[in-house]
């Protein structure tokens, strides 16, 4: 069955209408320009909707690729005769500069359907051509510095948004002669597209943010990227003082990884191994690492005499131990900030409270859980910030008047 060829009025007037060697296109009058323009609006939807029809009439998986392949090579085409129509002298008139960029919008959505509709269908590994890649480098870089300037990127997130816009930058700022693929361009694209809509939050009950969950399902395989995320888990399984803890805590950041999608049809750099692959690679041998640790302590453990194998005894007795007024979750929150800012300096985290709670009671508990505690500095309502704060407050108030 012949098919209609969809681009024949775009592919008129740019490489024709437009062409100073083969029209004059000085004698184009302001009617002849609105009509290029309504035309270009009118013709964008209907190739669109047209091209859909004509793929859907097709059965086999070849004749798709060749007509896609061939559709996607003419509107690039167009796309760089249009770059050197625009780069003439004649051109510069700003007469005709609204004709050009109506061209370059409607080129520009009809390649974007194409490479998010018919993705599957295009070489991806093809390189693309080096005006057309000129062209989209510099618009991606646009958004880039718009995306790198929000303060949110640089909070809680600063390595790794660091290691993303590095990645990017070098990206859009190689050199011309460099090949680059569509499958490159693609990925940078669907990645700025998720990290515009990307609003970060900070939450302390996973070490799993909102930008590490993006960088995950698109299979960002960066080896700065993993570095830095296996080191962040590292110092984070290092605040547990007991093998035992370490050991749930690392199984249960290895589960709240396999529970995060990822796009296994994408990825950063084809020729690395998958980050899911490489972190589960990491995750089993840590594991690996403390049950070996967990069985020599075990042994060693064994070799004490009973007596120097005593753990340090808390109060038995409630009277034994400091009442605080304020409740396990306020007391924990000034616990915490105080080991963070290091006023109190302990091993860790974990440590610290491991030391303390066991001789502190509050009014409706004569007997606190350590780890409970812990757990609750980390899991914070508006109500017991707003006590805490208040608190310390009257504490400075009171130093004040000594």
């Amino acid at each position: 069955m012949t098919q209609t060829y969809l681009l024949e009025w775009l592919d008129a007037t740019v490489t024709l209408n437009l062409n100073p060697r083969k029209n004059n296109f000085k004698e184009l009058t302001a009617q002849q320009s609105r009509v290029i323009i309504a035309t270009a609006a009118e013709q964008t939807q209907i190739i669109q909707a047209q091209m859909t029809i004509q793929v859907f009439a097709l059965t086999k998986e070849k004749q798709i690729k060749v007509l896609i392949g061939n559709y996607h090579s003419s509107l690039i085409n167009l796309w760089d005769n249009l770059m050197l129509i625009e780069n003439t002298a004649e051109f510069q008139q700003s007469s005709y500069q609204k004709v050009i960029s109506t061209l370059f919008s409607c080129l520009d959505e009809l390649l974007n359907f194409m490479e998010s509709r018919f993705a599957h269908f295009l070489s991806l590994d093809a390189r693309m051509p080096e005006l057309y890649a000129a062209s989209l480098k510099k618009k991606l870089k646009k958004k880039i510095d718009v995306l790198s300037s929000r303060p949110v990127f640089h909070s809680f997130n600063k390595t790794a948004s660091e290691i993303v816009f590095a990645e990017l930058y070098r990206f859009v700022n190689s050199p011309k002669n460099k090949k680059i693929t569509f499958r490159e361009i693609l990925y940078k694209k669907d990645l700025i597209k998720e990290l515009e809509n990307l609003k970060l939050k900070h939450n302390e009950n996973t070490i799993y943010s909102d930008l590490s969950e993006v960088l995950i399902q698109m299979n960002f395989n960066s080896p700065l990227y993993i570095n830095y995320f296996t080191k962040l888990i590292s110092e984070k399984i290092n605040e547990f003082y007991n093998l035992t803890e370490k050991r749930e805590n690392l199984l249960l950041f290895f589960k709240e990884l396999n529970q995060i999608y990822t796009n296994n049809n994408v990825i950063l750099y084809k020729n690395y191994p998958d980050l899911k692959i490489v972190m589960h690679q990491w995750f089993e041998q840590e594991l690996i690492f403390l049950e070996k640790k967990q069985e020599l302590l075990s042994d060693s453990t064994a070799a004490i005499p009973k007596d120097q194998n005593k753990a340090l005894p808390a109060p038995e007795k409630t009277g034994d131990k400091i009442l605080c007024q304020l409740s396990a979750d306020q007391t924990a929150l000034i616990l915490r900030a105080s080991q963070e800012l290091k006023v109190l300096v302990s091993k860790s985290m974990n440590h610290m409270f491991k030391m303390i709670v066991p001789f502190l009671s509050t009014a409706n508990k004569s007997t606190l859980s350590y780890d409970s505690m812990r757990s609750k500095a980390y899991s914070i309502e508006e109500r017991d910030k707003e006590i805490a704060i208040e608190t310390l407050q009257k504490i400075i108030k009171k130093i004040k008047e000594y």
